[in-house]
């Protein structure tokens, strides 16, 4: 699979018109030669100058295991008994649990050298999703909510999508912070600890009408409750009473738009779906990647554990062993399948993506088969637009208790992502106190090497 999609258009002349274009395609299609279209509507979407970049985020709930994903240590005692294995960039081996991904190597940018000092998993959780430590007055925001903000193309559906979180411990790492409501993620799929919805629960909550309401009586009812709201925000001209109106409209927008049908995975074909994988978080990414399709800025889909296996996600303090190899199996095919699908559909080279969690865990196994928590040598990859594929970046040390050479902190990491969307680092936000918030630290070093 190449990482760069170089089909290009075909040229009758230099003077083809995006009409002749157009009907070129749709000759195509009526002739049945969809292996040939497919690949020339990818061309063509990739070379849209209007293409906004994308973020997909893959957070791994509870904090992968460095040692049993991308940064094994065959040999070492520490290692445990996952075997490493080969990938298609030679010189770069990752767990055998991750044969797809093995074989998408030259796409990953893995970077083996994080470095971080919260080892709570609600700290660790909001340190990684918004950039900060959680203390003081500030209400950092998600990068969901940041960055989305940045990339926001004023579409039908919102600029920052949610699907099966798991907010149960930091709420807050999952929300707008200071930009307010209008910046909030819509919740897809909201996780439970009783156990992952089936795919089919991947649907927007409340957009359907009542049976007893038609759209007649919805309208008239909008009219009146804007009649009263005017009033109110007439005496009281407050930023969250405006994101407030902000948020209504746009979710009756969003009710009445075509653009829903993002999230109907019925149109999608089987046997791609069976590739995703039939479980919450395959078809996850395969809507992230349809979302993306249709303009979505940043799309994030948790990866929370496995139905049925002890130890849920990935916070293996006993058999991690067996635990993360389940959770593997889940992860490999959903994640290699959704840049494939995308660089399919020339989505790939405007899409990054982010994989990580809170933290790592312990190089060291514990008397119960499992490894704890431990942010002082860990692991995240990127991916797709911006990056520069096919590498390592930073190393541990012979056991993994210590980063040996490159350390990154998470504004390295966050300001390398941000460089990679094209969005610019030095931009300042206001925050909850009045205090101007730039989107990076100033002092963040991004990772030079993994940009393309």
């Amino acid at each position: 699979m190449n990482r760069k999609c170089k089909l290009n258009r075909p040229s009758a002349s230099k003077n083809t018109t995006r009409r002749d274009w157009l009907r070129t395609v749709s000759a195509a299609m009526a002739g049945g030669l969809s292996s040939s279209w497919m690949p020339l509507l990818a061309a063509d979407a990739a070379a849209q100058p209007a293409r906004r970049h994308a973020c997909i985020l893959l957070w791994m709930s509870g904090g992968p295991s460095q040692l049993d994903t991308f940064d094994l240590k065959p040999g070492h005692e520490n290692g445990g008994d996952v075997r490493a294995i080969e990938t298609s960039v030679p010189g770069i081996q990752i767990s055998e649990h991750l044969p797809q991904l093995a074989k998408a190597a030259d796409q990953l940018a893995i970077v083996r050298s994080m470095n971080t000092k919260e080892g709570d998993h609600s700290r660790g959780t909001y340190l990684m999703r918004t950039g900060y430590q959680q203390q003081g007055p500030i209400n950092y925001p998600a990068i969901g909510s940041l960055y989305s903000q940045e990339l926001s193309a004023d579409g039908e559906l919102p600029d920052f999508i949610s699907i099966a979180p798991n907010r149960f411990l930091t709420p807050q790492a999952y929300g707008p912070g200071f930009l307010g409501p209008r910046h909030a993620p819509l919740i897809v799929g909201e996780y439970s600890r009783q156990g992952s919805p089936a795919d089919g629960s991947l649907k927007v909550a409340n957009l359907s009408l009542p049976q007893s309401v038609d759209v007649t009586r919805h309208d008239t009812r909008l009219g009146l409750m804007a009649g009263i709201e005017h009033d109110f925000r007439e005496t009281r001209p407050d930023a969250a009473v405006q994101s407030r109106r902000t948020a209504y409209e746009k979710a009756v927008r969003m009710m009445r738009s075509q653009s829903l049908e993002a999230f109907n995975l019925e149109h999608e074909p089987p046997a791609l779906r069976d590739r995703y994988g039939r479980h919450q978080f395959g078809q996850g990414c395969l809507l992230a990647r349809r979302l993306v399709e249709r303009g979505v800025p940043f799309v994030e889909v948790s990866l929370n554990g496995v139905n049925n296996l002890n130890g849920s996600e990935w916070d293996s303090h006993a058999d991690n062993e067996e635990t993360v190899r389940k959770l593997n199996e889940i992860l490999d095919p959903a994640w290699a399948t959704l840049m494939a699908d995308l660089n399919d559909r020339g989505l790939l080279e405007t899409t990054t993506i982010l994989w990580m969690g809170e933290f790592g865990r312990t190089p060291k196994i514990n008397g119960s088969g499992g490894r704890d928590h431990f942010p002082r040598a860990w692991s995240t990859v990127l991916a797709g637009g911006g990056i520069r594929g096919g590498q390592v970046i930073g190393r541990t040390s012979d056991d993994g208790t210590e980063v040996a050479d490159r350390p990154v902190a998470v504004q390295d990491l966050l300001a390398t992502l941000v460089s990679a969307l094209g969005i610019d680092a030095q931009k300042q936000n206001i925050s909850n106190l009045g205090r101007p918030i730039r989107i990076v630290d100033p002092e963040a070093n991004r990772i030079e090497e993994a940009l393309a």
